[in-house]
């Protein structure tokens, strides 16, 4: 018959007598002394019912499924061993040691430990360290199996295997976790996942390597998707660039750049665009600027471009050791000779350089049908995008590795290639600009 669970209000109850030694929801532990008293009245010719209710004790609460069981075994315990019988040695072999005094040989050595298992610790610390500004002020914490490894080390390397239960313990594992970490199986398992892992690896290379421009997760995602026909989430992607060191370029900060000084003659433009980039018109909203391209022995060149807002395309760029008002109308003059896809109602928008207040730029964009708009001086936001793709240009190129200006102007037209045809972009629908063209076209 099972036994019914005690309820906490009957725990205490049965609590308050004597002759209770411990009480759970499950079972009830005796005194020495009451078993002894159980002996000595069922002797006299009492029963187990009777005598239980003379100590005070409700036999409807316990139930007979419990008293008359442990009437039955003291019985046979007396019988068998007599008064020592009856003693509760649950405790001395219970198969757990008892606390002893540690020697000053021990603590010695568990102290060294510990600082040997926190030093290890603060060194991997440092080394999952993000450069991210956000993350100096948020804990970071060891996953698990980088913790087990740590304490495995530890083990190895200054001869604890005794003190697995106190490592794992000062670290914030399981002792159990930590064995079954090591067990044949897990092993097999995870050398299983490295080997998936290491094939996953040579197809993100691919792409990583992919028409030489070294990429991050999002863009090895696009690249794998546009030109292997391969999808991958991008948490794997992640986690395998993490895994083997496969590091993306980081963005640089742009330095503040001096604008020439405009000469009287020179007009700005009212800023027409408002920041409204995306107005859903391919060839609309025309976004030029100019950059510097430093080369070998400090050597400069400049790079000016004409984009489009709505796709993100570089409809034409210029390429010259100088930056006279000529790079700018040369753009302009590629622009009308190459791009067909121009709105009626373009404008092209830059910032209030000399190049663009200058009457010859303006007049040049009049003759063109377009109109003319500008930032607000000092204000790099109004032209975010341009900005945006120079920060690009200059992190995926190595303009810096070229001897000459012809190698800058190959470089240069490798990577716009690259960019137009290739490079996939988040917000439209991870398509390179080309192809996002040809979409936004189709549809309309």
């Amino acid at each position: 018959m099972t036994k019914r669970l005690l309820s906490k209000k009957e725990q205490e109850q049965l609590a308050c007598n004597p002759y209770v030694a411990a009480v759970s929801e499950k079972g009830i532990t005796y005194t020495d002394e009451f078993k002894r008293h159980f002996i000595a009245e069922n002797e006299k010719g009492k029963g187990t019912r009777e005598i239980f209710e003379e100590a005070g004790f409700d036999v409807e609460l316990i139930g007979l499924n419990r008293i008359i069981p442990s009437g039955k075994r003291w019985r046979k315990s007396y019988r068998e061993k007599g008064i020592a019988g009856l003693v509760d040695t649950r405790k001395d072999h219970s198969g757990r040691p008892l606390e002893r005094e540690l020697s000053i040989e021990e603590k010695y050595k568990r102290l060294e430990a510990q600082n040997r298992l926190l030093q290890a610790e603060n060194e991997l610390l440092k080394k999952l360290g993000s450069t991210r500004k956000a993350d100096d002020e948020e804990k970071i914490e060891l996953v698990a199996k980088q913790k087990f490894r740590l304490i495995h080390d530890t083990i190895e390397k200054y001869q604890l295997r005794q003190m697995v239960s106190y490592l794992c313990k000062l670290i914030g594992v399981s002792r159990s976790s930590y064995y079954n970490y090591y067990t044949d199986k897990a092993k097999q398992n995870r050398a299983a996942r490295d080997r998936a892992d290491e094939e996953v690896k040579e197809i993100i290379l691919k792409a990583f390597h992919f028409r030489r421009r070294k990429k991050g997760a999002r863009q090895i995602k696009m690249t794998l998707k546009n030109q292997f026909n391969i999808t991958y989430n991008l948490k794997r992607i992640r986690r395998i660039m993490k895994k083997f060191n496969i590091v993306c370029p980081v963005r640089k900060a742009n330095p503040y750049r001096r604008m020439a000084k405009a000469t009287q003659e020179h007009r700005t433009c009212p800023n027409l665009l408002q920041r409204q980039f995306k107005q859903g018109i391919v060839g609309k909203v025309l976004l030029t600027d100019i950059t510097y391209l430093t080369y070998k022995q400090g050597k400069r060149a400049y790079l000016s471009t004409v984009k489009d807002a709505e796709t993100n395309e570089i409809l034409a760029y210029e390429v010259s050791d100088k930056i006279t008002l000529d790079i700018a109308l040369n753009t302009l003059r590629k622009l009308k000779r190459n791009y067909p896809h121009i709105a009626e109602d373009a404008f092209i928008h830059s910032d209030q350089g000399f190049h663009y207040t200058n009457p010859q730029f303006q007049k040049l964009v009049k003759k063109m049908g377009l109109g003319q708009s500008m930032s607000r001086r000092g204000n790099c936001w109004d032209n975010a995008p341009q900005e945006s793709f120079f920060g690009h240009f200059k992190d995926e190129t190595n303009i810096e590795d070229c001897e000459t200006l012809e190698d800058v102007k190959r470089e240069v037209k490798s990577y716009m290639t690259y960019y137009n045809h290739y490079r996939g972009q988040w917000n439209l629908k991870k398509m390179p600009p080309v192809k996002y063209r040809q979409h936004l076209l189709q549809i309309t």
